[in-house]
């Protein structure tokens, strides 16, 4: 109940500042020009914002610890396989970071290839071997330079503008359709319009949410395909095998997940950020 009270107050909140705004800068939203240019604003602008933002927001969220002088042989080496790892894919050594949770779950995040941040769960760090491991390492790398945050960043963008845009459309002719039906012309009121925006928000957002877990499966076969080309099929194949022992990904935010080597599982395939792990191994295995 919490989460679903902080969606509807975020939603309102956003849908409020928006309005405030738009009439600052005298977008007339009620054309399809204006309507579309506030979309794209608000679209791209929160996408962008949290890709910025990024790296902050997961040391906060996930309790990250960053490496910045090893303590012991494992941290070293763990830096040291980055680092090799970046040079050979040709960006800039990331961040590498610990969190404290039991799953094995890595993730890698961050506004740009030359600014990255590569975390391991420490279930992972002591769940699983140094092959697995770097397996796991070459995956959130290959992340990184395959510029996947910025990539996943723009699609979100074009989703968020066509659930913002569609949504009121399709409010203004159910407000057009009423107002001809009703004597007085009125049309919905104010609270019933923005009622109606906000579960059109939901449903659109749903169907764009389909389109971006597809992206994103294709992001993590690439991945996996760089993970094999930095440290070798069979370590990348090991690491998933070892996942797939494993419980489930619960543990990491919705806004972490689709960054991590493991992901939530689900009934319907077209909503999971990640192929299944069998899928997965069988992609490495054939290539």
């Amino acid at each position: 109940m919490k989460r679903i009270f902080l969606l509807i107050a975020t939603n309102l909140a956003v849908l409020l500042v928006a309005s405030i705004v738009m009439s600052i800068l005298g977008v007339n939203t009620s054309t399809m020009g204006g309507l579309l240019v506030f979309a794209a604003i608000f679209g791209f602008g929160g996408a962008f914002i949290s890709l910025a933002i990024s790296k902050w927001m997961a040391k906060k969220t996930m309790g990250c610890e960053v490496i910045t002088t090893p303590r012991d042989s494992t941290e070293r080496w763990l830096v040291d396989t980055v680092a090799r790892q970046a040079q050979k894919a040709g960006i800039k050594m990331p961040e590498v970071a610990i969190y404290q949770s039991p799953e094995m779950n890595a993730f890698a995040t961050g506004p740009s290839r030359d600014n990255s941040l590569v975390a391991v769960s420490t279930g992972l760090l002591y769940g699983m071997s140094q092959d697995e491991i770097e397996g796991v390492l070459a995956h959130e790398v290959s992340h990184v330079a395959n510029g996947d945050m910025v990539t996943l960043t723009l699609i979100q963008g074009v989703v968020n503008t066509f659930v913002i845009f569609a949504a009121r459309v399709v409010a203004g002719i159910i407000n057009n359709f009423v107002a001809s039906s009703d004597e007085e012309g009125e049309g919905l009121g104010m609270f019933a319009y923005m009622a109606v925006v906000f579960v059109l928000d939901m449903l659109f957002g749903i169907l764009a949410s389909i389109i971006v877990a597809y992206f994103s499966r294709i992001r993590e076969y690439r991945a996996d395909e760089g993970a094999a080309s930095l440290a070798g099929k069979h370590k990348m194949i090991a690491a998933l095998e070892r996942l797939r022992q494993g419980p489930e990904s619960t543990a990491m935010p919705a806004q972490m997940s689709a960054f991590g080597i493991n992901g939530k599982r689900s009934m319907a395939e077209m909503m999971m950020s990640h192929p299944p792990l069998e899928k997965r191994i069988a992609a490495l295995q054939a290539r």
